[in-house]
């Protein structure tokens, strides 16, 4: 009998620790079924995104509230950046996306600069009026042989 309430409670603290890793697992994870209900979906297109990456940081006045999701090129051979924002971030349709650095070497990240209409940007909309990245080495390139105008 022993032996039995032993092999009962081994059991049932198996079970909560399988049943509490995968909510863990959820909750950490990019499921998309589960955080679609968080965040919402909009795309910017770039000229040039260079350095920003999958996964990167989407920030508002240095807060982050999303991530960048995906890049592609689009049919019109810019570069189309996914961010995934919370719901809680509205956007106004006047808004600016910039590519941003941290420190000079630092990662890249897509800044949002709100603008003040009244109007919002709805999931799957597009933001069309954006910055591209800073070229430093075409830029030293140009300044060291003589090509600056």
């Amino acid at each position: 009998m022993k032996n039995t309430w032993l092999e009962l409670f081994v059991g049932v603290f198996l079970i909560i620790g399988f049943v509490s890793f995968g909510w863990l697992a959820l909750q950490l994870g990019e499921v998309p079924w589960l955080t679609g209900s968080r965040s919402y979906e909009i795309y910017a297109e770039f000229d040039n995104i260079s350095g920003v990456k999958s996964g990167a940081d989407v920030q508002i006045a240095g807060v982050v509230v999303g991530k960048v999701r995906d890049i592609i090129l689009s049919s019109d051979e810019l570069a189309r950046a996914t961010l995934q924002l919370d719901n809680a971030v509205k956007v106004p349709v006047d808004s600016i996306a910039s590519v941003k650095s941290q420190g000079i070497i630092g990662d890249k990240y897509i800044q949002i600069t709100l603008g003040g209409d009244e109007e919002l940007y709805s999931a799957g909309s597009t933001l069309i009026d954006t910055e591209s990245s800073v070229d430093l080495e075409s830029l030293i390139s140009k300044f060291a042989f003589g090509q600056v105008k």
